[in-house]
């Protein structure tokens, strides 16, 4: 134990050395405020699709995603399509900010916006939305982190601890590098993420006995014959309406229950599974990835990151190796019901059910890592360091591009309009400064508390759509319509997330109605008031003014004549992939390919719902590439882009026409 410590600190101080080395490189090139904010608008396109990836998914997809899997089963593990359902926001909303980006030189989507509508108004809430977004959601890996330090040194350090030593490293490189440093970091972590997954599932599939031996043991776990033959309690007593294990099952479309039950058969029904996609689109279209695509010189590395690292490469990765890990955890000694039906080998030596642990379900990762303890100390440094890239990615991101924002929108627009490029740069540094300390204190004073409001991040996130919607498609939706939407939107998310309800003393309802995720009701009142309101507050100056924005954008982003007839076919190929892969449809899988309770019936010798799933996972890569390339969307624009407005050094040159984009 005391070598598994040693490589754990020696792999780790190599690791950070990286990280402030590329803070410093950073700080060395940021010789003005685009380059601080958006890396000068020129990372390299290996760059952006290692990083953009890394942000995507975060410590939550190698910690999180797992232990889901282990107590849910084949029903959740329809959320790994959020490898293809959160680049599909980039697909629809990055290349046409990125023009609008270039051509007026914004740095923030606030700025954005804010010209688009003519509204201070949804500035403001833009950096709210990235506030309540990124404080959280960072605090949630920050606490995760120092869980795991804590796990993996045998309680040598304490949670806070290695909390607080996470957060000094990434403060110091973000900080002082800001989103180029971010970027080149990223880049290893991405890798770090992807091959630490892969790793630790076979360390799973391996401790199982194979690939035939996990299937076995699923049908064990899930077959009440199995069970029954032994004469002994059945291990999965939370089956569905049709008697079949909640591991291998869609518990249906819709379960209309009342405040303070459960689902019955669990809680990922079809339409649970397709508002909580909506919930992890949030991700790119909240505020950050909006400066993610400023920072780009082009387009082009939009596609490759979209189709072949997440949608292709994620994706894959997700389907398969996370399955084995968290399935294969029942077989293996997590699970003592398993042990006690003769079904399982004890491997894992917890010496207790690990639903009884301090981690729950979140156990499972470390303790795969730990299995390597004796035989290879070495690699459980090296895994400790994958999972800590995973959950440093994104919220290295969130702090670098809510910095900035709340420099750009709030101390540069409402305070001190000629700003220079030093100034710019040193609120950027303290504003990182201060969403770091706010990140600690809600991670280290609201612990029970913590999970909820990550819960919210990605929820708030996907409220932008509405937003992005209007000023990168459809010049109907107006400032107020937009701005009154965002509230209700908000307001929505919170009321049917159980913090909310605790917050206003709700009883009403319980969290997520009707097995209704808080970000799809979130959107249903933000959209549905957004259009009413845009109805009623049309006028034909400020109609014309965001006309002229669609009027450019058509002219450098739209289809060519030879492709129009395609959009009728994109639009099937989208609603049918959403409807099956992630909605309704989805309770098709659990027989389609056999009888969950019998696997002699399996058709590919594996749970039905799994088999549908990897079918529609390799259907959505092609989704992802009709739509990127084929249709243009994430495409290099058909002509130069003509610039506005440039910053240089302490400079900035002023925008050549304000009335015609």
């Amino acid at each position: 134990m005391e070598s598994k410590i040693i490589w754990l600190f020696v792999c780790v101080a190599a690791y950070w050395a990286y990280c402030i080395a590329m803070g410093i490189k950073g700080a060395r090139m940021a010789k003005s405020a685009s380059d601080y904010f958006i890396a000068g608008r020129s990372i390299p396109i290996w760059v952006f699709v290692l990083a953009a990836t890394a942000t995507s998914f975060s410590g939550w997809t190698f910690m999180g995603h797992p232990g889901l899997l282990y107590r849910d089963g084949f029903q959740y593990a329809y959320a790994s399509f959020y490898a293809i359902t959160i680049p599909f926001t980039g697909v629809v909303f990055l290349k046409r900010q990125w023009i609008l980006g270039k051509r007026f030189g914004y740095v923030t989507p606030g700025e954005m916006f804010s010209d688009y509508f003519k509204s201070d108004a949804i500035r403001v809430l833009t950096v709210v939305v990235a506030l309540v977004f990124s404080i959280p959601y960072l605090g949630v890996q920050l606490r995760a982190s120092g869980f795991l330090f804590n796990v993996l040194t045998d309680g040598m350090l304490g949670v806070e601890t290695g909390m607080w030593m996470l957060s000094a490293v990434v403060f110091i490189y973000v900080a002082s590098g800001g989103l180029r440093a971010v970027a080149y970091v990223d880049t290893v972590q991405c890798i770090l993420l992807a091959g630490g997954i892969i790793a630790i599932g076979f360390i799973a599939l391996d401790a199982a006995g194979g690939w035939t031996a996990l299937n076995a043991g699923i049908a064990n776990l899930t077959s009440p014959d199995a069970l029954a033959a032994l004469g002994g309690e059945a291990v999965d007593k939370k089956r569905t309406m049709d008697g079949f294990s909640h591991y291998i099952a869609v518990p249906g479309v819709i379960q209309f229950i009342p405040a303070g039950t459960k689902a019955v058969g669990g809680a990922w029904t079809g339409i649970m599974i397709l508002s909580y996609a909506f919930a992890l689109m949030g991700i790119q279209s909240s505020p950050a990835f909006s400066m993610w695509s400023f920072s780009n010189k082009n387009p082009s590395p939009f596609a490759p990151q979209q189709v072949w690292a997440s949608s292709l490469g994620i994706g894959g990765i997700l389907i398969f190796f996370t399955a084995m890990q968290g399935l294969g955890g029942h077989l293996i000694g997590a699970d003592p019901r398993m042990l006690q039906a003769g079904y399982a080998t004890d491997v894992l030596n917890l010496g207790k059910d690990l639903m009884a642990m301090p981690g729950k379900q979140g156990m499972i990762v470390p303790a795969l890592i730990n299995l390597l303890a004796d035989t290879a100390p070495w690699a459980v440094g090296l895994l400790s360091v994958c999972a800590l890239a995973a959950m440093q990615s994104t919220g290295a991101a969130y702090m670098s591009t809510a910095g900035g924002m709340l420099t750009r929108d709030l101390y540069k627009h409402f305070i001190k309009k000629d700003a220079s490029h030093a100034t710019q740069k040193l609120f950027g540094r303290i504003g990182v400064g201060i969403i770091v300390l706010s990140a600690l204190v809600v991670a280290t004073t609201s612990k029970d508390a913590l999970v909820l409001l990550g819960g919210l991040a990605v929820a708030y996130g996907f409220q932008m759509w509405p937003a992005l919607i209007g000023i990168c498609y459809w010049p109907f939706l107006t400032r107020r319509g937009i701005t009154v939407g965002l509230i209700l939107g908000l307001a929505a998310v919170t009321m049917t997330e159980t913090i909310g309800q605790k917050w206003f003393g709700i009883t009403s309802w319980g969290r997520w109605p009707w097995t209704i995720h808080s970000a799809g009701w979130g959107i249903i009142f933000n959209l549905g008031s957004a259009i009413l309101i845009s109805a009623m507050t049309q006028d034909s100056e400020s109609r014309a003014h965001r006309q002229k924005y669609h009027d450019f954008l058509k002219e450098h982003a739209g289809l060519p004549e030879d492709k129009k007839s395609l959009v009728p076919m994109a639009w099937i190929i989208v609603i049918v992939w959403f409807l099956f892969a992630q909605g309704p449809g989805t309770v098709i899988g659990n027989t389609i390919f056999g009888n969950p309770n019998n696997s002699a019936t399996w058709t590919f010798g594996m749970p039905s719902i799994w088999a549908w799933q990897i079918i529609w996972w390799a259907l959505g890569v092609g989704m992802m590439w009709f739509l990127a390339y084929k249709m243009n969307m994430s495409t290099i624009p058909k002509s130069e882009i003509e610039v506005l407005v440039e910053d240089i050094g302490d400079t900035s040159k002023a925008r050549l026409d304000t009335d015609k984009p």
